[in-house]
């Protein structure tokens, strides 16, 4: 939404207050070439006059876990898993440090 850059900061800055409490996990928009489609881009463009804080964000972005185990019995994530996934040791070996590939297990 229009809002986009103040939700994200909002959320970040419930994370640094409640880094106990609080888990961010990141989705397809939280991409580069996502978040250009869908208006992210814009929205920061038109809000701070170049692209500097889109990158920040995208930044950001490549280090937010893509999943999240609560006690060892809820299972977190965005959008669903993989068919190549089949245990949780092959979540923790991806290389979640890079933008989201358009195919394989992330």
């Amino acid at each position: 939404g229009s809002n986009s850059v103040e939700t994200v900061s909002l959320i970040f800055s419930l994370k640094v207050r409640f880094k106990d409490r609080v888990t961010i996990l990141r989705g397809n928009h939280e991409n580069r070439e996502i978040n250009k489609i869908y208006g992210f881009y814009d929205e920061c463009y038109k809000k701070y006059g170049n692209e500097n804080v889109w990158k920040y964000f995208t930044d950001v972005f490549l280090y937010l876990p893509l999943t999240a185990l609560i006690e060892s019995q809820l299972f977190c994530l965005h959008g669903g898993l993989s068919p190549a996934i089949e245990n949780l040791d092959q979540i923790r070996s991806l290389n979640r440090f890079q933008e989201l590939p358009h195919e394989g297990p992330m």
